[in-house]
């Protein structure tokens, strides 16, 4: 059982380029594929955290793992659909590139301030994430952007503040902080419970 979380990640990393390709060398016809094969990413994201606080191994490296695998998955699916849908995607350059900034400045931050990546996998993060999976099925599967685009960069920049306020806060590099509040509660020497189905 242990083992399991590590493999559900090296699933969601092996499904990256898999969707990128198809997208890429297959076009129009590879959408209903690389939806599906995005929701068996979500699915393996969803149950390697729960299954390793679950088995007990859900540790600081297995999540910092975890992270950088969502990060190279959601850019798969992010450049498939620019290939599938380039006009539409260029059509939302400014929105999509104030997204990519503020995932960029989470990152500065923490390395500059703890000298590691963030790893927060914060509650409004998790939303976002919900959102982004609304957004890629109206984009790659019925070529449209409508309101589950726009709900995800609202999202997008909201749990981008609340990631940068968390590092901002916490006294010291910490994984799985579910808010900018639980960092407040952490600095004031609050630890919280953890819990199996979130963190």
């Amino acid at each position: 059982m242990k083992i399991i979380p590590y493999l559900l990640i090296a699933i969601r990393f092996l499904l990256a380029p898999i969707i990128f390709f198809l997208a890429y060398l297959k076009g129009e016809e590879s959408r209903f594929v690389i939806l599906a094969l995005m929701f068996i990413g979500l699915l393996t994201d969803i149950f390697d955290g729960i299954i390793a606080r679950k088995v007990g191994v859900s540790t600081e490296k297995l999540r910092r793992l975890d992270s950088q695998v969502d990060l190279v998955f959601w850019l798969s699916l992010g450049l498939a659909t620019y290939f599938l849908n380039t006009e539409l995607i260029k059509s939302h350059w400014q929105s999509i590139t104030l997204i990519f900034i503020m995932e960029g400045l989470c990152y500065i931050i923490s390395i500059l301030k703890f000298g590691k990546e963030t790893c927060t996998h914060a509650f409004l993060s998790k939303m976002w994430g919900l959102s982004l999976l609304i957004a890629f099925t109206y984009l790659i599967g019925f070529q449209q952007a409508g309101w589950a685009f726009h709900l995800t960069i609202i999202l997008g920049i909201v749990s981008h503040i609340d990631v940068i306020l968390i590092i901002l806060i916490l006294p010291k590099w910490q994984y799985d902080v579910p808010s900018f509040y639980h960092a407040w509660k952490i600095r004031q020497g609050k630890q919280r419970k953890k819990t199996t189905f979130f963190n």
